[in-house]
């Protein structure tokens, strides 16, 4: 496959698709007000199920490794610029790379069995109940971007020709590549905490949707496997979001601000 990004365009469709959802997934983040709402958009798993086409292999233990790498990705964010004082534009280069270093060496400790999707499926969804369970939230101020589209978009383009660049060395990591996150933990620098407390919501529903695909997919072939994780992927969302804004707007209520 050429490095050249305009013929990885015009060869596969599903890049394509991938390059205009990322760009209006980050686009609509970047004018959102609310934390919360900014957290949502930028968690949908647009760019797992469009780099799963576009790739073509079926869902196994790598996407799950990605998964693993997608949360120390979020949470190294926040802990280098909220904790560490590094600049956000610093702290997400620093994750960035370390998201890549750790997706390659959980490839190679790791072996993609059928036994290894189900032990890592049940580690992260046991873990994820947990923290949701237990983490706190947190109270952020809102932040709407200034700035004009134009000048959001080639920072995107940028970082999917990125991943279409690493993709193949990545495996199934790449599906959980931090394409929105990149420019969208850049537009959430201000909720961070808010980002990071949806990380436990993304991995129950978006494994969720991973175990549905795996399962299915041998009969219904890849995108009705996705299609259907995608049904049950929404199906949870709407009940652990529910509970999680409610907890959210008790916290906004006792601390003053505004969701």
């Amino acid at each position: 496959m050429s490095d050249d990004c305009g013929m990885l365009w015009s060869l596969n469709i599903w890049e394509l698709l991938l390059l205009v959802a990322v760009s209006l997934q980050v686009t609509v983040m970047a004018y959102l007000q609310a934390p919360r709402m900014k957290a949502l958009v930028l968690c949908l798993p647009l760019p797992f199920t469009l780099v799963s086409l576009a790739m073509g292999a079926a869902v196994d233990a790598t996407n799950l490794l990605g998964v693993i790498a997608i949360f120390v990705y979020v949470h190294l964010v926040r802990l280098l610029h909220q904790k560490g004082g590094v600049p956000i534009v610093a702290a997400i280069a620093l994750s960035l790379v370390s998201y890549c270093a750790l997706g390659w060496t959980l490839l190679r400790l790791v072996p993609a069995t059928p036994a290894m999707f189900w032990i890592l499926a049940a580690v992260l969804l046991a873990g994820a109940a947990y923290l949701n369970r237990g983490t706190a939230s947190r109270s952020e101020p809102g932040h709407r971007t200034p700035l004009p589209i134009w000048l959001k978009l080639p920072i995107v383009l940028a970082v999917v020709c990125g991943l279409l660049a690493v993709k193949e060395s990545l495996q199934g990591v790449a599906t959980m590549f931090p394409m929105v996150s990149v420019p969208g933990a850049y537009e959430a620098r201000h909720s961070l905490w808010t980002l990071g407390r949806q990380m436990p919501v993304l991995i129950i529903t978006l494994v969720s949707l991973m175990i549905v695909a795996r399962l299915s997919q041998p009969h219904l072939g890849l995108i009705g496997g996705l299609g259907l994780g995608w049904i049950v992927y929404l199906s949870l969302l709407v009940p652990l979001l529910r509970s999680l804004w409610a907890r959210q707007r008790e916290t906004v209520s006792s601390e003053g601000l505004e969701p």
